[in-house]
């Protein structure tokens, strides 16, 4: 299992812990996130792009893992997503260059895994 595949696992690890230990909040967190991730004025590509971005900027490797592989199965290219992580590095400066490394990472390891199926 690659990196970035185990951060997706302890995202998954994490809410169910906390379905079970705060399940009034992370229901209306989950409506909240469900509501704002539809397709609306943006596409969900579109969307999963942003929150590369804001990944980038947030320095949150385990959302740069949710939100790369959220852009690829939305349909975005690598350089689409590259693109997106530049913006952050753009408006947040040098340390948002230095979480490109684990963007690029999350990329080769997700479509290595869509080149095996």
């Amino acid at each position: 299992m690659g990196i970035y595949t185990k951060k997706l696992e302890e995202i998954k690890e994490l809410v169910a812990r906390l379905q079970k230990e705060s399940p009034e909040q992370m229901e209306a967190f989950h409506k909240f996130m469900f509501a704002v991730e539809k397709p609306g004025a943006l596409d969900t590509k579109m969307k999963e792009l942003v929150n590369v971005g804001l990944a980038v900027a947030a320095q949150c490797e385990w959302c740069i893992a949710l939100h790369v592989k959220g852009a690829l199965d939305a349909g975005a290219t690598k350089e689409e997503i590259i693109d997106a992580a530049l913006q952050a590095v753009l408006m947040h400066g040098g340390p948002a260059l230095m979480y490109m490394i684990p963007v690029e990472k999350a990329i080769d390891e997700f479509t290595a895994k869509l080149s095996e199926k």
